[in-house]
């Protein structure tokens, strides 16, 4: 009986399992675009990291870098203005979805 239970949670909670967030929206909606381009390969300033096709951890350490304060230097005041923005769950998400662009 419990065994039957379990299945029965298990079928009903399977189908409503929350999507994780889709990367490519949030890096536009976040206005990541605006300085990194449409694609992570044309930023706008010279000096602005190409991130298309980066390595995802290391893309989402700097995001966290920057966000917490521990990444301070003239290059993040940019990123600063806009990282309160996103939440740890949307840095993973773009990270993924910057790291598989090339």
């Amino acid at each position: 009986m419990k065994v039957a239970v379990f299945l029965a949670i298990a079928a009903l909670t399977a189908g409503s399992a929350i999507a994780a967030p889709d990367g490519a929206k949030l890096y536009a909606e976040k206005t990541c675009n605006a300085c990194h381009g449409p694609k992570g390969d044309k930023p706008l300033m010279p000096n602005y990291p190409k991130i298309a096709g980066q390595n995802a951890a290391y893309i989402e350490q700097q995001m966290h870098d920057i966000k917490s304060g521990a990444r301070n230097n003239g290059q993040t005041a940019a990123m600063k203005g806009v990282m309160h923005l996103v939440n740890d769950e949307e840095i993973k998400a773009i990270a993924e979805h910057l790291s598989k662009l090339k």
